[in-house]
């Protein structure tokens, strides 16, 4: 039950970071849609909780130290080529993102022009990678309770608050910038996304526990606590839609509406849980080209993230309407490889019986 535990809570650690913490994601994705993106949030149960077990028992059976392994052996060749590039494209293009959130954070929060935030991560991005990144990774990673409490509350105090139906709210939910054109290609895309951010680290996750049904469960267990904070962040997001649709940060308005201390807080918590997966990002993008702390893989590292860090400015909304929708479409190749891999997959005895 230990390692279940585990597993699952390390596999919501791993999406949420980059997935929807800050709310954006959210709205464009399921809340856009109004009543139909709750239908959609609700099947994202389904789908996270299939995908979370694919991974970790595709990871656990071939007790893999890399993504690119894995990829190889369950496409072939030439077909794990192209999703091993997708996926280092996908880290990179999450680490922009992530470095432009920042700078939203400070400028929503505190009224500081988006630079500041933006220069702060950067160099907090650099000195960790460049230094000791699994122990500070691990620090901020146990922020991650304190975002799905954090999440909890803010929808409880939204169902509370809320002034009008959810029927009412509808067309002004419609009204909001989408990350597709129909809800049920929205949620596809934005599981093929959050799958293909988290793939590498889950598969290694996976091939660290012995035991298929022990990784299975975890996954399992993991992709449907997911699922149920979707659901929870989108109806909280959803209730105020009129009050919040309109912000960077939808999650960070929610917050500041029960008090300023709160939204003080929960900015804090936010700031970390981007951080966490910018360095995670970055980390994976560096190691996929060069060892680490070689001096090769130092320049490269600080090379990749001064890149990144220009290419922020484009706006974290606009990085987000533009990288999640591309990033979901790509995504989709290794989706459809792992649901091949997965009826094809024998059951296999436990490898400690």
């Amino acid at each position: 039950m230990k390692n279940i535990i585990k597993i699952a809570s390390a596999f919501m650690g791993i999406i949420i970071g980059a997935g929807f913490a800050s709310g954006q994601e959210i709205l464009q994705y399921f809340t856009s849609f109004g009543m139909k993106g709750t239908i959609g949030a609700f099947l994202s149960i389904l789908l996270f909780g299939y995908l979370g077990m694919v991974l970790t028992k595709l990871g656990s059976r071939l007790q893999t130290d890399s993504h690119k392994e894995v990829i190889y052996k369950i496409s072939g060749r030439y077909l794990g080529v192209l999703i091993d590039s997708i996926l280092v494209f996908i880290l990179f293009g999450i680490g922009i993102v992530m470095i432009s959130g920042s700078g939203s954070i400070f400028n929503q929060q505190f009224g500081l022009p988006s630079f500041v935030g933006i220069i702060i991560m950067t160099i907090l991005i650099l000195i960790t990678i460049l230094s000791d990144v699994d122990r500070v990774v691990k620090v901020i990673a146990m922020i991650t309770p304190f975002l799905i409490l954090g999440v909890v509350v803010l929808f409880i105090h939204s169902m509370v608050t809320m002034e009008y139906s959810f029927f009412e709210l509808d067309s002004i939910a419609n009204e909001q910038s989408s990350a597709t054109n129909h809800w049920l290609s929205s949620i596809i895309n934005y599981v093929s996304l959050a799958i293909a951010m988290g793939a590498s680290m889950t598969l290694v996750m996976g091939g660290d526990e012995p035991k298929e049904k022990i990784a299975s469960i975890g996954g399992l267990a993991g992709g449907i606590g997911v699922g149920i904070l979707i659901v929870l962040h989108h109806l909280a997001i959803f209730a105020q839609v009129d009050k919040v649709g309109h912000l960077d940060m939808p999650s960070l308005g929610l917050a500041n509406q029960i008090s300023p201390l709160f939204g003080v807080l929960y900015s804090i918590i936010l700031f970390g849980m981007i951080f966490n997966s910018a360095v995670s990002m970055f980390f994976s993008f560096g190691t996929r080209f060069f060892t680490p702390k070689t001096k090769k893989y130092n320049w490269f590292v600080v090379i990749s993230v001064l890149v990144a860090f220009a290419a922020s400015f484009f706006g974290f909304k606009q990085l987000v309407s533009f990288f999640y929708p591309l990033f979901g479409y790509l995504g989709m190749i290794l989706i459809v490889v792992l649901v091949i891999a997965s009826i094809r997959m024998k059951p296999l005895k436990d490898k400690t019986d």
